[in-house]
């Protein structure tokens, strides 16, 4: 307790001193790298990483928060085993079809249309991607509709960076809704049908 009284006149003594700046001179300097750090940004070369810049790839292996990986990679072949074996977890009511109808709208439409009939604003300039209520369509099992939206297929992109999984079997559920004219109609978002 004695030796904390004794600091105590010596730290308030040089914090004063330090305080002593003018409008046109800076104090004194105590712990100067505590405000003359080397902060990098992310695109800033930077020559003491081994491809010169501070962004670094991620490494191999790397999942983002949030998502689990799959353990299929891109491609036909692989497309067709998640046909196989996955199936969808979620149950296919009216709550999950309309959140999978704004992820479709938010997600797939710009390409696929409203309706997944391939007419979506994008098409003029590239070509129309197949039907969703083609039988081609409506005869792929789940998890390859699952695979087509996580890794791409033909000249679209892959989605899995951008939806999670479980939104990915959302869109699913919204796009079998889609296709299948017997399935109770639930109202789509805004109110339509």
């Amino acid at each position: 307790m004695r030796s904390a009284l004794l600091l105590l006149p010596l730290l308030v003594g040089s914090a004063s001193v330090g305080c002593r700046g003018g409008a046109d001179r800076p104090g004194i300097a105590v712990m100067p790298e505590m405000f003359h750090s080397v902060p990098y940004d992310a695109h800033d070369p930077n020559g003491v990483l081994p491809r010169g810049q501070t962004l670094q790839p991620a490494p191999l292996g790397t999942v983002s928060r949030g998502f689990s990986p799959t353990h299929y990679a891109p491609g036909p072949e692989e497309a067709l085993r998640a046909g196989r074996e996955l199936t969808n977890p979620l149950p296919a009511n009216a709550m999950v079809v309309r959140a999978g109808a704004r992820l479709f709208a938010s997600n797939c439409a710009v390409c696929h249309g409203p309706q997944g009939a391939g007419d979506g604003p994008i098409v003029p300039p590239f070509p129309n991607p197949p039907a969703l209520s083609a039988n081609h369509a409506k005869q792929l099992p789940d998890g390859q509709v699952f695979h087509i939206i996580t890794h791409g297929q033909g000249i679209m992109p892959p989605h899995g960076r951008q939806i999670t999984p479980e939104d990915r079997w959302r869109i699913v559920l919204f796009v079998r809704w889609l296709q299948d004219p017997n399935v109770p109609r639930v109202a789509a978002p805004g109110g339509g049908s």
